[in-house]
């Protein structure tokens, strides 16, 4: 098991990358160490051929637009970003990759697609090549999905996706376990854990400490990562958020720096902290990152699993 300290520090700086960025504001500082967000959501408003699925809800009553992140992450200082596409408007990622073709150094994808649906495999073989799209994201995390992971449903998934070369991000907060069977069937498949597993609801039921058992424990296969993301979401506290430093530590000391990603899932807990603060929870206030930790957690590690160059 690739552990905290076990890494070699390679070659490639991260000013070297930034280098690639194009001419953005937080790419001014070529020294400056490389800022990945693993994940935002980006929506617009509904419309006639737009619509939301029956019975969803946004995050945020307003629009999350591609026009309203730029310029934040500018004035936080974040260079890239993985969209994942949210799940009101559906399985349908078009907006995502409109914000590719805007910024096309700055955003990649991964990707929804009608997981219910055998026929989706097809799609698969060809995913990449869509202008941006590095791989697909999947959830289980509701009355409809939760039952796919085990009844058959998402069993044509894993298989297809490994043959395909796609990285997946999994959200299944509580049901991490049901992911290691399947981790160790496909060797190849790169599976990306996403929120540490949990959502603000654990808090609630006091089932953190459990979720974030199972999720350290999949650490075993190498061919599973994790997004130490949305963790201001899971917080009793204020910024700087304190009181889950230690469900990071044990993670991050379970994955290491090379299999850790910082992200934010925004506008999922929008009013907690300021784009800002959710870096500087990181690059200031956990104690247990080194700088070499820092580079690979904030960017360099997100960059390297994904293949973004």
């Amino acid at each position: 098991m690739q552990t905290r300290r076990s890494f070699v520090i390679g070659s490639l700086g991260a000013g070297a990358v930034l280098a690639t960025q194009g001419p953005h504001k937080a790419a001014a500082q070529a020294n400056r160490r490389l800022i990945v967000d693993a994940q935002v959501h980006l929506w617009k408003a509904e419309s006639p051929d737009w619509k939301w699925v029956s019975g969803l809800q946004p995050q945020l009553p307003e629009p999350f637009t591609i026009e309203r992140l730029v310029p934040m992450m500018d004035e936080a200082g974040v260079d890239r970003a993985v969209i994942v596409p949210p799940s009101w408007p559906g399985d349908r990622n078009d907006y995502a990759l409109e914000a590719v073709k805007r910024y096309p150094t700055r955003f990649r994808v991964m990707g929804r697609i009608p997981l219910q649906d055998p026929k989706s495999a097809e799609l698969l073989p060809k995913w990449k090549e869509q202008q941006g799209m590095l791989g697909v994201r999947v959830t289980f995390n509701n009355a409809q999905t939760i039952p796919w992971l085990t009844d058959g449903t998402a069993s044509w998934f894993w298989a297809a996706a490994e043959k395909a070369g796609l990285p997946v991000m999994c959200f299944a907060p509580g049901r991490v376990a049901l992911l290691g069977p399947i981790a160790e069937q496909h060797p190849q498949l790169t599976l990306i854990l996403d929120h540490m597993g949990l959502t603000a609801a654990m808090v609630k039921d006091n089932k953190v400490e459990e979720a974030i058992g199972q999720t350290a424990a999949l650490a075993k296969y190498p061919n599973v990562s994790v997004k130490l993301s949305a963790s201001p979401g899971i917080s009793r506290e204020p910024y700087p958020f304190r009181d889950v430093t230690v469900y990071l530590k044990r993670v991050f000391d379970a994955y290491g720096p090379q299999r850790s990603y910082w992200g934010t899932d925004l506008t999922n807990s929008y009013a907690k902290a300021s784009y800002r603060q959710r870096i500087t929870q990181f690059t200031e206030e956990l104690s247990f990152l080194s700088e070499s930790d820092k580079d690979w957690v904030m960017g360099r590690a997100i960059m390297e699993r994904l293949k973004w160059t």
